[in-house]
């Protein structure tokens, strides 16, 4: 799966309003500021990872990252 900035905005959006959360709620209880959040879901392409990550965690949601096959193999 390709991940894009406006799909894991979506994402984001989707699981905060499914989980009955606002956008100032999470971002108090992220830390982050509530611009960001507003940013974040409309995939802002420069949306700092680490905060990006906090987010995710907050609302439960896994990333999961997988090496290319060729890159795990050892000579």
């Amino acid at each position: 799966m390709k991940y894009t900035p406006q799909g894991i905005g979506m994402l984001v959006r989707e699981t905060r309003k499914g989980l009955g959360v606002t956008q100032k709620e999470l971002a108090l209880t992220s830390g982050t500021g509530l611009r960001f959040i507003i940013e974040l879901e409309k995939g802002k392409e420069t949306a700092e990872i680490g905060k990006v990550l906090t987010i995710l965690q907050t609302l439960g949601i896994q990333l999961t990252l997988t090496p290319p096959p060729a890159a795990t193999k050892r000579g």
